[in-house]
């Protein structure tokens, strides 16, 4: 098995891909360099319907993979990065949280429903990346993770996009944070994404501090569409 390792330097983290004879897959533009015997390969011409789906989904067209043996270097952050061992289950990624997995990962996306689509803002199509088998997956996030179990019928509730991955049980909606319509325009939040168990979730809580000084200078964007900057 590929070992992704997450390092730190200078207040940056960056992941270091060990491949042993091994085959991994990452996110379009996340190499820094590689050493050892190791050989590119991304699609020419992607499929229509794969060219379609990505474009909707706003997430890269090519996600090169990386054969052979040797050691990968991805491009450096000042969010953080996740490792996600899957085990023959499946996550729902939100856009922009994927960064790399192993080559037997299978990756495709996930439709959210069309009233959830417009309440949350992306429009009449939002899709997500979503991962599913075995092997480890890297996520991108603003700061340290927590991962949630929710129960049956248990509830998360976030005001922004904190909650970075879900298991497909849990279930995802928009709605008014107080029950009275005239609620949300006292309460200081119009809407929040609401997580319905059973199922987990990957929460990130808080940016690091570089990170959140950086996006106050840039206009405190809620959430990267990439982790580099």
């Amino acid at each position: 098995m590929a070992e992704f390792k997450v390092e730190y330097m200078e207040g940056m983290q960056y992941v270091d891909v060990h491949l042993n004879n091994e085959t991994v897959r990452a996110e379009a533009g996340a190499l820094s360099y590689l050493k050892g015997d190791i050989a590119i390969h991304s699609e020419l011409i992607p499929s229509i319907t794969g060219l379609i789906t990505s474009l909707l989904a706003d997430e890269s067209v090519y996600r090169p993979t990386y054969t052979g043996t040797g050691i990968i270097t991805l491009e450096s952050s000042l969010g953080g990065f996740h490792v996600i061992e899957l085990k023959g289950e499946s996550w729902i990624l939100e856009r922009g949280a994927y960064w790399a997995s192993e080559g037997r990962v299978n990756l495709s996306f996930h439709r959210e429903n069309l009233m959830t689509s417009i309440w949350a803002g992306e429009g009449l199509v939002y899709l997500q990346t979503k991962v599913a088998g075995y092997g480890k997956v890297v996520v991108t996030t603003r700061g340290p993770i927590e991962e949630h179990v929710l129960g049956r019928g248990q509830r998360l509730v976030a005001e922004g996009m904190y909650v970075i991955a879900r298991t497909p049980d849990v279930k995802f909606r928009i709605q008014r944070p107080t029950k009275n319509y005239f609620g949300r325009f006292t309460s200081g939040e119009h809407f929040v994404r609401v997580f319905e168990g059973p199922g987990k979730v990957l929460l990130n809580p808080a940016p690091y501090w570089r990170y959140w000084m950086m996006t106050q200078k840039h206009g405190g964007s809620d959430y990267p569409s990439q982790a580099t900057f």
